[in-house]
């Protein structure tokens, strides 16, 4: 295995720049976590470090050498990508075989390594089967196996659950963990949901317009984003961004007032302590930190509009003043009506406030 290192890459379609000078280092062993919406520039990075795409600019390194102008089967990756690309005349065993056999593996070597890797998968059972007779979770795995008897430096993966129900998701994401625990693998991972990110990621790179936003462990982004757009992206629902305005400062310790929910202001401790009386701010805050008005000092007054009631949570979605929304989620069954106003409490100490630019207060 091998870590992976990123300086100054930049790529351009034509006239148009999609990446913009990324640094990154993946450490030996590492699952990295690529996310961010469409169009964002992870899988353009993906296919740049596997090959399949040249920079316009940078270095790539993998294992301590420079592969930028290596060709993709020289530099010791194994990519999956969304669609599985099984042949479908092949029978499991030989298609997980087949880039070995081409290569000019002798015969015993690929059976082999076939066969670990079916035994890793749980694919043993299914090594005569054709893909038409296997489930979509089956044949991912089947791909994941065709990976895997490469024995790469590194497993570049690219969104390779999106063709997969929702069970199916879950199933595979505990499939992919376990690999990486069994096999210590340096794993690249791009997907725009981020609950396989929260989920897999030791450590979340999130990208947009090119340019890397932020990235550290899974919890680290989750309590400590840099900005609006970090914050609304890590955390299922999104965050709630409230508009507001400082009317009182004491060092980092301020005081705001939201403006389109009444009542009396909400102290909050800022970050960086520079907030200054009168700044436009927006405060911060997740459904979950939401918490029972009869034991909250602070309560915003606002009028349900729809109550989803899923079992063992609910999620409340509000209105307040000039159509202001905000999603609450509460344990169990929730009581709340849609016939009349409800407070809801916040505890100031989970909060968080960022100013005009979207930058973390």
């Amino acid at each position: 295995m091998a870590g992976v290192q990123l300086r100054g890459i930049t790529k351009s379609f034509g006239s148009v720049p999609v990446l913009h000078g990324v640094d990154l280092d993946v450490e030996d062993g590492e699952f990295v976590v690529f996310v961010g919406p469409s169009g964002c520039g992870k899988s353009t990075l993906l296919r740049i470090i596997s090959g399949l795409d040249e920079p316009t600019g940078g270095q790539v390194t993998i294992g301590g050498e420079d592969v930028t102008d290596h060709d993709p089967a020289e530099r010791g990756v194994a990519m999956v990508f969304q669609s599985y690309a099984l042949y479908p005349h092949m029978t499991v065993e030989q298609n997980m075989g087949f880039g070995l056999r081409m290569g000019g593996m002798p015969r015993e070597d690929v059976a082999t390594r076939t066969a670990h890797a079916a035994r890793i998968l749980d694919l043993e059972p299914l090594l005569d089967r054709k893909p038409r007779q296997l489930s979509g979770g089956q044949r991912q795995r089947v791909a994941i196996g065709r990976a895997i008897v490469r024995q790469p430096k590194a497993f570049l993966f690219d969104e390779p659950l999106s063709n997969l129900d929702a069970e199916l998701r879950v199933q595979m994401r505990i499939e992919i963990a376990k690999l990486h625990q069994d096999l210590g693998a340096t794993m690249i991972y791009v997907t725009h949901d981020q609950v396989e990110a929260m989920t897999l990621a030791d450590k979340i790179v999130v990208l947009r317009d090119g340019r890397i936003e932020q990235q550290g462990t899974p919890i680290e982004l989750y309590d400590n984003p840099h900005n609006v757009f970090v914050a609304g992206f890590i955390g299922s629902p999104r965050m709630n961004f409230l508009d507001g305005e400082i009317v009182a400062v004491n060092g980092r310790q301020v005081e705001l007032r939201l403006a389109e929910f009444p009542g009396p202001g909400i102290p909050v401790l800022t970050q960086t302590g520079n907030a200054k009386l009168g700044d436009r701010v927006s405060l911060g805050v997740r459904p979950e930190h939401f918490v029972d008005a009869a034991d909250a000092q602070i309560k915003l007054t606002a009028r349900p509009l729809v109550v989803e009631r899923l079992g063992g949570v609910s999620y409340v979605y509000a209105l307040g003043n000039n159509g202001a929304q905000i999603n609450i989620q509460q344990r169990g069954h929730s009581s709340m009506s849609t016939d009349r106003d409800a407070e809801f409490g916040i505890d100031p100490a989970t909060c968080f406030v960022f100013d005009a630019a979207g930058l973390r207060v």
